[in-house]
């Protein structure tokens, strides 16, 4: 049994180049997905290829029959128009916030130049490193192309998140994108809101863009809704907004930039994208016709984004914008070791684990990291069971407490408190007075130290530390390896972030022209959707 066949519309016939109908011929047309195409026959009643050029005939009867003609198709079109018009970039892509820095300042203006968006990976950093970027990123970037700087959710530090909120509205950072939060907060909120007017006619402006990244239904309905008025009047009591952003901010969501997180590196809920995405989607719609918007707001995919099909993939399921993480911090831009690079561009698709977070160690939170090359995964989880099953570093047994000690810190739990001490007398002497008074939180800034150094040391290439590196990391770390093995790609000194990125974006057009060929009854061959990476302008 066959399926339906397209009426021939008419004619073609060739002037300069004939048809391609074999496999091979396919394959190299499809892509070139910059040209028009035509889908033809090779005969009346013959094989369907394609064509370029030549001269239709409409309605005519010829000896190439003409089935069907697609437009060009350029990487720039893969996403949503508003995404490039609204954010000031030519491509719908982002290279995502990795924490500590990772994502550098470097990553973020190479983004830029390249026409695209980056964040800066604040998450993690003290305050006085935080103000540096900033000044690094208004110096080289200034308003010349966009960047931005993300804000992460910080509930063991709340002063800490406000005081990054404050920095970056104060320094005009007009791209914020907000991470790991759970609920809307204070700074939040204050970030989405300050800076609303109105225009002549009457319409509501934004002059921060809060990118807000979910991986869960209810966290995306609080960003996609009026912010709660609430929290509105709390800031405006306090004289962190006016009156008139409060009343503008009832009309418009917290966000109109939503990344829905999949399965990727880092704080992750491990969710599959093809059934997060339309969730998310769903939400939105709800949402949008509620509040009867008068923009639209454009919903991103990440997570396990590694490969031109992965990204093909996002973008035929609706995503206005792609965001990437893991492949990234294996690129020259990105602030990791040589080591650690190294660690990742020998990562397959399995060898990732999942980890006590730092930063919400106490909420029983996980992060997904490397697992091939260091044992920080196993070393972590033992740290957190001896916390959930002690009330104090006291009452660990003495035999548990050695193997900590020795296989885990390798310094003694009295020693790692009176360093974790120091640090925290600096940063917040709260912490201190705290953990002084409860020792189970005593415990947790002790165990807490080890996740907080384990990157560190990935970081910087502490040698000695080799076996401890945290390094954040997704399944598309894998994919991608797999995908860039004997190109150009594979070798780490050749991986810009740039060129990942436009890698990626052409392979994920092509792979696009090849499924809409396919549709439209073109047997395209399985070569046509291999794309191999090369040096891109």
């Amino acid at each position: 049994m066959t399926g339906p066949d397209l009426k021939p519309l008419g004619s073609w016939r060739p002037t300069n180049s004939p048809g391609a109908f074999t496999p091979d011929a396919l394959a190299a047309a499809v892509g070139r997905v910059r040209e028009p195409i035509h889908v033809v026959r090779d005969a009346p009643g013959g094989r369907v290829g394609v064509a370029f050029g030549g001269e239709l005939s409409v309605g005519s009867h010829g000896a190439n029959p003409w089935l069907a003609t697609l437009p060009a198709l350029y990487p720039e079109w893969l996403g949503d128009r508003s995404f490039g018009e609204v954010h000031g970039v030519r491509f719908p892509y982002v290279a995502g916030e990795m924490a500590n820095g990772i994502a550098t300042v470097e990553l973020v203006t190479a983004m830029a130049e390249a026409g695209m968006l980056g964040f800066f990976g604040a998450a993690g950093l003290g305050y006085p490193r935080v103000e540096e970027a900033l000044t690094a990123l208004s110096t080289t970037l200034g308003d010349r192309a966009p960047w931005g700087v993300n804000l992460i959710h910080s509930p063991n530090e709340p002063s800490l998140e406000e005081r990054v909120a404050e920095l970056l509205l104060r320094r005009g950072v007009l791209k914020i994108s907000a991470s790991a939060f759970m609920t809307l907060t204070p700074a939040v909120v204050r970030c989405g809101a300050t800076g609303l007017s109105t225009d002549p006619s009457g319409r509501i402006v934004r002059r921060h863009q809060v990118f807000a990244k979910v991986s869960r239904a209810e966290v995306a309905r609080r960003f996609l809704s009026p912010a709660p008025t609430e929290l509105l009047r709390a800031l405006v009591e306090r004289g962190a907004l006016t009156e008139r952003e409060a009343r503008l901010a009832e009309h418009v969501p917290v966000a109109e930039d939503l990344t829905v997180e999949a399965d990727s590196g880092g704080h992750t809920d491990n969710q599959a994208l093809t059934a997060l995405f339309p969730a998310i989607l769903a939400v939105r719609d709800e949402l949008a016709e509620r509040y009867n918007y008068a923009r639209p707001i454009r919903v991103g995919a990440a997570g396990g984004l590694g490969t031109p099909g992965a990204l093909a993939a996002a973008f035929a399921l609706g995503a206005a914008y792609v965001l990437t993480g893991s492949v990234n911090q294996a690129c020259v831009e990105a602030g990791l070791s040589p080591r650690a690079k190294e660690l990742l561009c020998r990562a397959d698709v399995p060898d990732v684990i999942m980890a006590p977070a730092a930063d919400m160690f106490e909420l029983g939170v996980k992060v997904q990291v490397l697992k091939r090359g260091t044992l920080f995964g196993p070393r972590a989880a033992k740290l957190y069971e001896a916390y959930q099953a002690h009330p104090s570093l006291e009452a660990i047994p003495t035999e548990l407490r050695g193997r900590l000690e020795r296989d885990v810190l390798h310094a003694t739990f009295d020693e790692v408190w009176e360093d974790t001490r120091a640090f925290w007398q600096r940063r917040d002497p709260g912490e201190v007075a705290r953990a002084e008074r409860e020792p189970r939180h005593r415990m947790a800034l002790v165990f807490r130290w080890y996740l907080g150094k384990a990157s560190k040391w990935a970081i910087d290439g502490e040698p000695s530390r080799v076996s401890d590196y945290q390094v954040w990391c997704g399944p598309a770390m894998g994919a991608f390896n797999r995908w860039a093995a004997g190109s150009f790609l594979a070798e780490p000194s050749r991986r810009t972030a740039a060129q990942v990125a436009l890698n990626l974006l052409e392979g994920a057009a092509v792979l696009t022209r090849a499924q809409q060929l396919r549709s439209y009854g073109v047997p395209v061959p399985a070569a046509a959707f291999a794309f191999r990476p090369r040096p891109l302008a």
